[in-house]
Order: C-alpha cells, then structure tokens, then sequence
C-alpha cells in the first residue's frame, strides 16, 4: 500500500515536471491581477479594475473566489516577482493533494484501485489544465479533499475527518462558485449511510455557508456583492442566452466522452440495455447531421454512453453515479462555454467505473492510449503559448522606446504587459509611431487607424493537435464556434503581428458612419452603425470655406442622453439639452487655418442593451463641416 501510494504521487509530479516553465495562459493574467492588488489590499484581492475585450471591468464579477488569487498573492509576495518555474513547482502540491484523494476514494469504490487512480491521472483535462495558474487545479483539489474526507468521516465516524472535509468544502467555496454542488452531493451519501449525524449535515453546508460569508464581507467593507456584480456582466455580455446555454451542453457531452478513453467507454459503459444503446445511435446519427468529422461522431457517441450509464446507476442509488449526475446537471446549467475543464470533478467516479468493469488488457490499452493523448495536448499547449512568450521578446526593444498597445487578451498580453505595453481599450485614440500587436485568434477591438506591418508570426506547435485555433472548431476551452473535443490539425493556432500606426490623411470633411470612407477618419468612439458611445471623436479635412461645424444625431427612446457637446481640436464650440428623444442638430460657427480638425461628441449619459457590450450613447447621422 505504502510503494503504491509513492508511486501515485511520484506520477503525479512527474506530469508537473516536463511543464514546470509553461508560459502564462490562458486567464492566468486575470488572477495575476488579483494577486498584484492583493499587495496592497489583502483581504479585498478582488476589488481591482482591468481590460477586458476592450472594456474596463470589475474583477469582483469574476466567476470565481479570492483563494486563487490570494495563493498567487503569497508566492509573488515571497518571489518579488511572477516566475514561472516556482509558480508551477508550488502548483505541483495541488495535483499530489488531488493524487491523494483519488486514491482514498478508488479504495473505498473499487476492487482495482490503483488502476482507477492511474486512469484518473491520465485524464486530458487534468494533465492539461493542471499546468495553469487558473482556479481549475486549487478547486479540485479542495473538491476531491472535502469528498474523500467526508466519505472517511461517515464510514469511519471520524471526527477530524469531518473537520478536514469542512475546511476544505470551506475553501473550495472560496475558490469558485460550483462548489455549492458539494451540498447535493455529500447530502446523498450521508443520507444513505447515516443520516442522523447531525454535524455531518452541517459540514453538508460549508461551501455554500463560505461563499456567503464572503460575499456578505464585500458588500459590508465595500459596497458591493460580487455574485451581483457577476450576474450584471453575464446579463450585458449575454454569456447565458439560450444558444450559448445549448452549445455548452453538447460541447459537455462530448468532453464526457474523452474523461477517459473512448477504448474504455466502450469497453466499460457498453450498455446490455437496448435503450441506451438506442440513445447512443440516435445521437450520433444526430451528430452526423450537425458536423461530418467522425471525431464528433464518436465523441457525442461515446458521452451519450457515459451519461446513460450514470443515469442508470444513479437510480440504483449508486453514491458515485449520483455524484456525477449531480454535477454534470449543475454544469448544464452554470456554466456556458462548455470547457473541459469543467467536468473535471466528475472524472473521479467516470475512472472508478471505467476500473470496475474494464478487464486488465483493455485498462492497459485505455490507460497508455488516454495518457498519449493528453501529454500530446499538454505539449502543443505548451508551445501555443511559449510561441506568445517568445514574439513578446521580440518587441521589448520596441516596448521601451515606443508606446505599445496589446489589442489581445491571454498569455501574450501578459507577457507584452511585462515588458511595457498597455492593453487597448474599445475608445483609445492612438497615434502616429504607437504600435500595436494583435491576436487574428483574440483582438478584441478594432482599429480604424492606418498601420505599417512591423513584424509577424505564425503559432505552430509541432504536435498535431489543437486546443484552440484559427479554424475555430475545437470546444476544449470553449464551445462559442466548434463543438470537436480537440482538432486533428497543423494548421497555425494563432497570427500575431505587430503594426505601427501611421499618419492619417483624412479626405472627407462630413462624415456619415455608414460611408464606406468613415472608418479611416474615426479616431474613437463611433461606430459603423452610427452609435456612438459617451465620447466620439473623428478626424476631418477642414474645407477652404468654412462656415460651421455640425452634428446631426438622434436621440432613441431608451437612450438616457439629454445634453450633448460639440468639440473641436479639444474646444468646445457648442452644447445643449434636449428635453426628450427626437432628431437634432447642434451647430456652431467655425473657422481653422490647420488642414486637419478633431471634431469630438460628448453625452452625458450612456446605456446597454442584452447581447450588446458597448456603452450607447445616441446614434450620430453626419458630423463635420459643412
């Protein structure tokens, strides 16, 4: 027992040690943040602002906890700085902590156990995302913790068992919000086995009970709860709709199918039961009729075959059928993206089924084909965002003699930001000698300004496979565009380039948004529709024979503007107010000796609408001299 429990541990920090230099990913840089506030405002990590797509945010609407953030806090307090080696190294202490966890449920579960927890370790999504500095790892490890100690509890009526499964329900609900199905699932097992345990049903509760009493501290220290906070960005950005929701929960069924190996699914979930073979073939002739890859095919095949299974057992009253049929449930409905990741608390009990009732040979089969796999991921990940690490290299020469604007998000933001740049909101004006980088996989704002190339490149990792990609048809991070598992590709993940931005030579003097000329001449603020949001500012050439400047816009019944200004090469030249909605114009006599003006619209007030993320302020028809 003892040689099997070091080897456990020894695996699971052997899959660390090959990736203990991964470069940050991902949504590392948001937790990043928190952790750099933590240092001045320790018990508030996340009461901190940063650009998100273009818009500035508040990180108390992150979808998950202060722990993670306060864990970076301490290793970059202790370091000085963010180092990726120790970072990773620190990180390895969860993956044992979850290693551990696996092995006392696979004991109590399973006649194979230390079979169950290899298989466990070689799941794609924990050897892949295990290496980031995201929630994902620190939350299952509490998650596995709290479970495995409670379940030791109520079989040994152990009282510091119970203790050590409250704590760590505690901080799982300090790290991200699903932990609130830790409730569900512990209810049905000490339901079953001892249900007059009064204390256990209160340590039923601690990760609700901690995500409550964190929530109640922000609002009292600061004002504000941040689920409330959450849900207004979820409401503008319109994460929830009804297609996303839908797409997140194919994208769930077919990562059900790749927890362990599809060689294990079908040799361990294969159903006697002619209804759920039914299923399985009616989804996958289903499938067939959405996408033509036979990737897809054997994915929504195989996960339907994994959910019935659970579906069947959990009404036998199995306690890990339920676990996972709980949580999986939960996820249709909290969550949109449809990540891997986020199934990766159900991968406990889908490994000790797939143990149970697989014979050795096909064990040996799953385990190497599974643990191939997901090294194979691990490695072109690695090298997706090592290729941003090393492009941002190339431009800290760039960084320190010029303003550098990131129009990107994840790693190579991180890394850009490290050396000087600053992250491009919707509305910044750039100038002539700015460059800006850009992601063709993730630029969120678009820039009107005209750009001379600077440099480029093509991320492309050797291996075959891709999690995320210009094709935009794998759903490992993220179902908006593909619902495959992974791609079968090498094709580049991602262009990125560095352009700098050149003089304008604007050549109309009146502007109408929808002009097919009107791009090259808006500086900020305007945008192709005619909206603009509180501030819009475009270049013009002024006419030889000026007589005045002009804005005609119109104000909508759910636009809250009253009182606009009107601007010229920063003077205000004319304002009004304008008692109700309608069409106006606001004008005012002008005349300039310069070639060139920035005309400038200001509103007092701005808006949303569901589905849309900018700040309306009224729609603009024409604006210039006239």
């Amino acid at each position: 027992m003892v040689k099997q429990t070091l080897a456990i541990v020894a695996l699971a920090i052997l899959l660390r040690l090959p990736f203990l230099n991964q470069p940050i990913q991902g949504d590392d840089v948001y937790y990043l943040y928190g952790a750099e506030h933590a240092q001045i405002d320790p018990l508030h990590p996340l009461n901190t602002r940063y650009m998100f797509l273009g818009d500035m945010v508040d990180m108390r609407g992150h979808p998950h906890g202060p722990l993670n953030p306060w864990i970076l806090a301490i290793l970059l307090a202790a370091f000085g700085d963010v180092r990726e080696v120790p970072f990773h190294l620190a990180y390895t202490l969860f993956s044992v902590i979850v290693s551990l966890a696996m092995w006392s449920l696979a004991r109590r579960f399973c006649e194979r156990p230390f079979a169950a927890t290899l298989l466990f370790l070689a799941v794609p999504a924990f050897v892949v995302n295990g290496n980031s500095f995201e929630a994902d790892l620190p939350f299952l490890a509490f998650w596995m913790a709290s479970v495995a100690l409670f379940v030791k509890a109520v079989d040994d009526h152990s009282v510091v068992a119970l203790a050590g499964s409250a704590a760590a329900g505690v901080l799982a609900g300090l790290t991200a919000y699903q932990a609130v199905l830790l409730t569900p699932v512990l209810a049905v097992y000490l339901f079953e086995r001892r249900r007059n345990w009064r204390a256990a049903w209160t340590v039923v509760l601690a990760a609700p009970i901690a995500i409550a009493a964190w929530q109640l501290f922000e609002w009292t220290t600061r004002g504000a709860l941040p689920a409330a906070v959450l849900l207004s960005y979820m409401r503008s950005y319109s994460f929830h709709k009804t297609s996303n929701t839908l797409r997140s929960a194919v994208a769930l069924v077919v990562h059900s199918a790749w927890i362990v190996s599809p060689v294990l699914v079908i040799a361990a979930f294969w159903p006697k039961n002619r209804w759920r073979l039914f299923a399985a073939a009616i989804a996958t002739l289903a499938a067939a009729f959405y996408d033509v890859s036979p990737l897809f095919w054997l994915s929504v095949g195989c996960g339907v075959l994994v959910l019935t299974w659970l579906i069947a057992e959990a009404v036998r009253r199995d306690f890990l059928a339920a676990w996972a049929a709980i949580f999986f449930t939960g996820a249709l409905v909290i969550f949109f993206a449809g990540s891997a990741r986020y199934l990766l608390p159900i991968a406990a009990p889908i490994s000790i089924f797939a143990a149970r009732r697989s014979s050795p040979r096909w064990l040996v089969a799953g385990f190497a084909l599974q643990l191939i796999l997901a090294l194979g991921l691990a490695t072109a990940n690695y090298q997706h965002w090592n290729g941003y690490r090393q492009f941002a290299k190339t431009l800290a020469i760039e960084a320190a003699q010029h303003r550098v604007w990131v129009d990107a998000e994840w790693g190579l933001r991180y890394y850009l930001e490290s050396e000087g740049a600053l992250p491009l909101a919707r509305d910044q004006v750039v100038q002539a000698g700015d460059t800006i980088v850009s992601s063709a996989l993730a630029a969120p704002v678009t820039v009107n300004a005209p750009v001379a190339k600077v440099s480029a490149a093509d991320i492309i990792p050797n291996i075959p496979l891709r999690l995320i990609s210009l094709s935009r048809r794998s759903a490992y991070s993220s179902a908006a565009e593909g619902l495959l598992p992974f791609e079968i590709s090498r094709a580049p993940v991602d262009r990125v380039r560095a352009d700098t931005v050149v003089d304008r030579k604007p050549v109309l003097s009146y502007l109408n948004p929808r002009d097919p000329q009107a791009p090259a001449h808006v500086l900020s603020g305007l945008f192709p529709d005619g909206w603009m949001s509180q501030r819009a500012t475009v270049l013009l050439k002024t006419p030889e024979k000026q007589t005045a400047v002009e804005v005609v816009l119109y104000i909508p019944d759910s636009a809250p503007a009253r009182h606009i200004q009107l601007s010229v090469d920063g003077q205000l030249v004319a304002e009004d107010t304008f008692a109700k909605p309608g069409s106006y114009k606001l004008s005012a006599p002008f005349q300039s000796s310069n070639p060139t003006a920035a005309v400038t619209v200001t509103v007092d007030k701005t808006f949303t609408v569901p589905g849309d993320r900018r700040q309306l302020g009224v729609v603009i028809t024409g604006i210039g001299f006239r």
